[in-house]
């Protein structure tokens, strides 16, 4: 916990600690994805309850949207909105993931309906969009910052799944390509946000505070997956069994 205000380049640094510590490029489900040590099974599971994440990500940032006081600030964060449910004209980021989904050999509309989720997935992506929707603006737009993190994740992800899967190819992961220049671009913004309007120590431990809560979220979603899908392979009732596409 914080005791005096720290500077805003301090701030930063406190923020960057908490992702070294607790990102969840660190857990152990990650750890097995990237250095291709689960089967298909496995990787279909992360992708099939990773999905529910992304098609909340837009809920999410509209409740941000509607709380921003300036045309200005709207139109910064409503840039997110297009990145994930397209314009219309060119895909989004749902659609890219969906077609991640197809790639690794999910049924679409299975995917869609999110029937097969992991409860663990539910009550955490849900937790945060109440987070967004319900804390005061400064957290909602601090709880986004665990994108200053995402290109190291992403690299390590692409990277390592290209080199140990072979029936999995460059367009399957093809939602990554625009993640890699979107998420510094959004996590430089609502870092200079935090910075600029953290400007007491109570004010600077909500934004630390917000930032841990987003680290849990993720990293309480993997522990799903890892307890159902790796060890000791409790899958709930209802949820995704692997063993069905065998």
């Amino acid at each position: 916990m914080t005791q005096t205000l720290l500077t805003p380049d301090g701030l930063e640094a406190a923020l960057r600690a908490i992702g070294a510590e607790r990102y969840h490029n660190l857990h152990p489900f990650h750890r097995l994805l990237h250095s291709g040590k689960l089967d298909r099974g496995q990787v279909r599971a992360w992708a099939l309850n990773r999905y529910y994440y992304q098609s909340r990500i837009p809920s999410k940032d509209a409740y941000l949207i509607a709380r921003l006081p300036t045309a200005e600030l709207r139109r910064e964060w409503r840039r997110r909105l297009v990145d994930h449910d397209g314009d219309g004209v060119s895909s989004g980021g749902i659609e890219r993931w969906l077609k991640l989904a197809e790639g690794v050999g999910l049924d679409r509309a299975y995917v869609e309906s999110t029937d097969g989720i992991l409860p663990e997935t539910r009550f955490a992506v849900d937790a945060y969009v109440h987070f967004v929707r319900d804390r005061p603006l400064l957290e909602a737009v601090a709880s986004s910052l665990t994108e200053l993190f995402s290109p190291t994740i992403i690299a390590e992800r692409v990277s390592g799944m290209l080199a140990n899967y072979d029936w999995i190819t460059p367009d399957t992961l093809a939602y990554f390509n625009a993640r890699l220049t979107q998420a510094p671009t959004d996590s430089a913004f609502a870092l200079a946000y935090c910075k600029e309007h953290a400007r007491t120590v109570e004010a600077q431990q909500a934004v630390l505070d917000a930032l841990r809560f987003k680290c849990g979220v993720l990293w309480s979603q993997l522990d799903g997956l890892y307890l159902a899908y790796v060890e000791p392979g409790f899958i709930p009732p209802g949820a995704y069994d692997p063993g069905a596409d065998r």
